[in-house]
């Protein structure tokens, strides 16, 4: 273990742990929250970005300090989606050094709650939860947290906009004499609101590889279509991306579960996650992506909360996303761990004015992303019905003899001959259906 770690406070009982799970520098804001969480006694405000180390920076002093002997929860992690409390779960229990006998729980929704509510009948020091599923444990008097000495709320800007009722509940359960360590992307005003009404006076706050997002590997671009082009222009860009995985971000669940069939009927490597499925789907298609099964994922923001899936070279932004926290956190998916990304948005010329806005806001620097020119679009487009007839399975319930008589108009042509007539074929009834579509136009603007 490199001595900076030891030199921040992190004891030796650690050392072969994080060896092994090659952690041998501490970041950023390891090095600036450690310290703190382990020396002093004040609550702690800590701005970072996703993807730098920030459960490592509670969790490992958390472990430390956690008192093996008191049998009663002594801290409470809040995360604002399952995905990301079963991350920071994993992390906690990979850090823990052999000897070291803390016991940590998950308590998240999508899942059966009964298992839950026995697990906390023996003895529990840690718990990492979703607000929704400890808000209803609360309800139940299944748990009690009037004892917690360490109350951390990891993606607070989210949390407090998508589960305020739930976070409330169970601030109002906790003692008010505790440590509050709040990590936040982004510091909206509900934030600031949080820390006035929640935190004491003399909050430590730090900041940690917070420059501008333009300086952490992020290539921030966009590119301004027609609402018709909007599909062939994303569609381009994946079929020019081959081999590269990513993100495509949309607004609702209607859209991406639209998008999702889109790509699928392009015979795209791709799934879909969104609120409105089962915990059991959302599990199955994140460990897909994870494992490299898919290439594309379709999410919308808070579904994609807590993927930390290495080697993404690109998010898309089919959307703009409401709110400049929300663009963070997108475009956080990429570029992790010191790598380059690039965040792509789609955009409408109406829109144009608000790509001024998120650079002023977020002190970024948008570039404008070339547009395929048409026949670019059009050349796509057939390399995607090639790519269509390539996958589709043979329909084994044609005649057999139909099928012979269809191989006999066929069998004097070689390959290549065949493909240039498929391929004729296909551009001609293009033509016809691009023919239709401008007549179509010209009599509407007559």
């Amino acid at each position: 273990m490199s001595k900076q770690f030891l030199n921040i406070g992190i004891n030796n009982d650690f050392k072969e742990r994080l060896s092994s799970l090659q952690i041998s520098v501490p970041t950023d804001i390891q090095e600036k929250v450690i310290p703190i969480i382990l020396n002093k006694t004040e609550d702690l405000v800590a701005l970072a970005k996703t993807g730098t180390g920030k459960t490592a920076a509670f969790g490992l002093p958390l472990l430390q300090l956690i008192d093996v002997n008191n049998k009663n929860i002594q801290a409470v992690i809040l995360a604002p989606t399952r995905e990301l409390g079963q991350q920071i779960f994993n992390n906690l229990q990979s850090y823990k050094p052999d000897n070291l006998d803390v016991e940590i729980s998950g308590l998240f929704g999508g899942i059966p709650i009964k298992p839950q509510i026995e697990k906390l009948k023996s003895t529990t020091h840690i718990i990492v939860a979703t607000p929704g599923r400890l808000a209803d444990l609360l309800e139940r008097q299944a748990i009690n947290i009037t004892e917690v000495n360490y109350f951390i709320l990891d993606e607070a800007d989210e949390m407090v906009s998508a589960h305020k009722e739930g976070v409330d509940t169970i601030i109002k359960a906790l003692p008010k004499k505790r440590r509050t360590l709040l990590f936040t992307a982004t510091l909206p005003g509900s934030i600031k609101q949080m820390i006035q009404n929640y935190m004491t006076k003399n909050v430590i706050q730090i900041e940690a590889n917070m420059e501008t997002l333009g300086h952490q590997g992020i290539d921030h671009q966009y590119i301004v279509v027609e609402p018709i082009e909007k599909l062939e222009v994303l569609l381009h860009f994946l079929n020019s991306n081959l081999g590269h995985r990513g993100i495509i971000f949309c607004k609702t669940k209607a859209a991406v579960n639209k998008l999702a069939k889109k790509l699928a009927i392009n015979k795209f490597s791709s799934g879909a996650i969104h609120g409105s499925l089962t915990q059991g789907i959302r599990d199955r298609i994140m460990e897909q992506f994870r494992e490299g099964h898919i290439s594309i994922l379709v999410a919308t923001d808070l579904a994609a909360r807590g993927i930390d899936v290495k080697n993404l070279s690109w998010v898309v932004n089919y959307h703009l996303p409401d709110t400049y926290e929300a663009y963070v956190h997108r475009s956080g998916r990429t570029a992790r761990a010191g790598a380059k990304g690039l965040s792509l948005t789609i955009i409408q010329h109406e829109e144009i004015e608000d790509i001024g806005d998120f650079e002023e806001e977020l002190d970024i620097t948008f570039t404008p992303f070339k547009k395929p020119d048409a026949k670019s679009i059009a050349d796509n487009n057939t390399l995607l019905w090639a790519k269509k007839i390539f996958k589709t399975k043979p329909n084994r319930e044609v005649d057999e003899g139909l099928k012979g008589k269809i191989k006999t108009i066929f069998h004097h042509l070689t390959k290549e001959e065949l493909v240039d007539k498929i391929l004729a074929n296909y551009l001609a009834s293009t033509n016809t259906l691009n023919e239709k579509k401008e007549d179509s136009k010209t009599k509407k603007s007559k």
